[in-house]
């Protein structure tokens, strides 16, 4: 227990930012002490600070939708272990999506109590995706999955460590249940390491300021999240406002789309979404847990209300939730979601479309939004070992009411990095024969949509593939007159008589032979504003720099440009514009 008292301002704003450099400490330790490709190059992991009773009080910028895979992660222990039993060095391993412990299985949380004076005072708790735990396919997260027993090993909350002893039995089912367990050995301890720390980190500050001081401190920095956000919100016009967008597939039923629809209602300081009217939960494995349903609205209505509110879970009271269960976006078990992610970019994107009609100016055109996955696996000859390597692709970001889009990102729910070419091509019998800029991919407009890329991957020895992806059926969506940007696809041996596109972008056990190239090639963005209205220098350099063809320049644009000479026909580009009209 502790004394609830008033902390100056100063006080808790230093007290922020100790809990997220807290935070940012544990994310580096991490990546710095993994095996794995994924977690210690892509940085696909993140860290938090809770408060005793689970409520963020500090999340590193690290993936956003893992959030969702540590929201319910303490009171699922607390709810299943009595507090009593609970001692200091004990740590809890979980990774369950309808357990509390994650949002899809690859992702395995772990959270560990802090103890001040032998009470629980708050809890530190790590987020890694794991590049295999175990199930049909390697990888555990082919979009083409039909149930979660098909996805890998499931881990509801259980002690991993007791006393600062870890059990090795728990390890043992672990990596019993992977394809690589050195890896797994490796990862977990390296998530060990970095609560180990961060416990330690945050006992310190408490040492440091005194245990009312920086309890109180918390809950200050709660209250002012929620406050923040409903000024926020009240600065937006109450009314109701709806946005459908829709998935290519779920993987199973390939060429039907798959729709998700939002009832937005802004009431004074609070704003309710109702998901009502999305599809029922699909066969594929692009199903939403309720916790990454909720990370995901609460990273859009921050980035779109006020990008600056504290990482904590106080601005969340301002934000209710509603998704009828059995549907796409509330699953019952066992639906399958080890390709979640990919619904999840189309969460935020009715949820930037549904805002787009009150705040315009704060909202982009649609992005790539989807998680392009490519998993590549098999028996590495060379090094007499089975690999998995996993990797999510970037594509464009939106183009805004007063700047182009960015190429070649992760966007929305997703942060990781992409691995280098050559960490790859020294751990993996894999060449990357392509890495370029998609040519035309970025939604025209008077700001242009960013563009997606194109990754071409040489297989060296026999191999399986597998993906999940979106967006290339579904094109991302222009603003205010801004067109829509390209679509992706997966290409086997492009432009070559064996040429083959995959029918969606959710699949599994492809088998590649050495020599063939697998080619990815994901989404742009859409434009914003009308195309005719950018400015003819804009247009010039985007075609020099292989952005906008010749011939989209004039078609799209309005804009006759002479490619080799580096210069504009400003005759017939007047008279284009002119024929269009205002």
């Amino acid at each position: 227990m502790y004394n609830r008292i008033k902390v100056d301002p100063i006080t808790v704003e230093v007290l922020s930012n100790a809990f997220m450099s807290i935070a940012e400490e544990m994310g580096g330790i991490l990546v710095r002490t993994a095996y794995s490709t994924n977690i210690k190059e892509r940085k696909d992991c993140s860290c938090a600070i809770f408060n005793a009773k689970g409520e963020t009080i500090a999340q590193a910028e690290h993936i956003p939708v893992h959030l969702g895979s540590m929201l319910g992660i303490v009171k699922e222990i607390t709810k299943k272990y009595d507090i009593s039993e609970i001692r200091p060095g004990d740590m809890f391993v979980a990774n369950d999506p309808y357990n509390g412990g994650g949002t899809h299985l690859p992702d395995i949380t772990l959270a560990a109590p802090i103890f001040h004076d032998g009470e629980i005072v708050a809890y530190v708790a790590n987020i890694a995706h794991h590049s295999d735990v175990g199930g049909r396919v390697p990888g555990s997260m082919s979009g083409d999955s039909t149930s979660i027993f098909q996805e890998g090993l499931r881990i509801p909350p259980t002690y991993i460590m007791r006393e600062g002893k870890l059990i090795g039995d728990i390890m043992d089912i672990i990596k019993l249940n992977c394809r690589t367990a050195f890896e797994r050995t490796g990862d977990i301890m390296a998530q060990v390491a970095a609560n180990t720390i961060g416990a330690e980190r945050t006992v310190d500050i408490i040492n440091k300021y005194g245990r009312d001081v920086v309890l109180s401190g918390m809950e200050e920095l709660l209250d002012y999240g929620e406050r923040k956000m409903r000024a926020g919100i009240r600065a937006i016009p109450n009314g109701l406002y709806e946005f459908e967008d829709y998935m290519d597939d779920d993987g199973i039923d390939i060429g039907r789309h798959v729709p998700i629809h939002l009832k937005l209602t802004v009431r004074d300081d609070s704003v309710y979404l109702d998901f009502t009217g999305t599809a029922p939960q699909v066969k594929g494995a692009v199903n939403v847990v309720e916790n990454a349903l909720k990370a995901t609205v609460f990273y859009s209505m921050k980035a779109i209300v006020d990008p600056h509110l504290p990482p904590n879970g106080g601005f969340y009271r301002a934000i209710e939730v509603y998704a009828p269960a059995g549907t796409l976006v509330n699953p019952k078990v066992p639906g399958a979601c080890g390709a979640r992610t990919d619904a999840c970019q189309r969460v935020a994107d009715v949820v930037f479309g549904a805002m787009a009609q009150i705040v315009p100016r704060q909202v982009m055109a649609g992005c790539n939004s989807a998680v392009t996955t490519v998993v590549f696996s098999g028996n590495d000859v060379k090094n007499d070992r089975f690999f998995v390597y996993p990797e999510s692709l970037g594509g464009g970001f939106g183009a805004r009411y007063n700047k182009d889009g960015l190429d070649g990102v992760h966007v929305h729910i997703t942060n990781s990095s992409n691995l280098p070419i050559e960490c790859m091509e020294a751990e993996y019998p894999i060449m990357v024969d392509r890495y370029e800029i998609r040519n035309d991919s970025g939604g025209a407009g008077e700001f242009r949509g960013g563009l997606g890329y194109r990754r071409d991957y040489r297989i060296l020895q026999d191999t399986v593939f597998g993906s999940h992806g979106d967006r290339q059926k579904v094109a991302p969506w222009g603003l205010e007159g801004g067109k829509d940007g390209a679509t992706g696809r997966f290409v086997i041996n492009p432009d070559t008589p064996a040429e083959r596109v995959l029918p969606s972008a959710k699949s599994s056990e492809i088998q590649l032979k050495e020599g063939d190239i697998m080619s990815a090639q994901t989404p742009g963005s859409g434009g914003y504003g009308d195309p005719f209205r950018r400015r003819i220098e804009a247009v010039l350099d985007d075609v020099i720099n292989e952005k906008v063809s010749v011939e989209n320049a004039r078609k799209l644009y309005g804009v006759v440009v002479d490619k080799a000479r580096r210069t504009v026909d400003e005759e017939a580009t007047k008279a284009l514009r002119e024929k269009a009209g205002p």
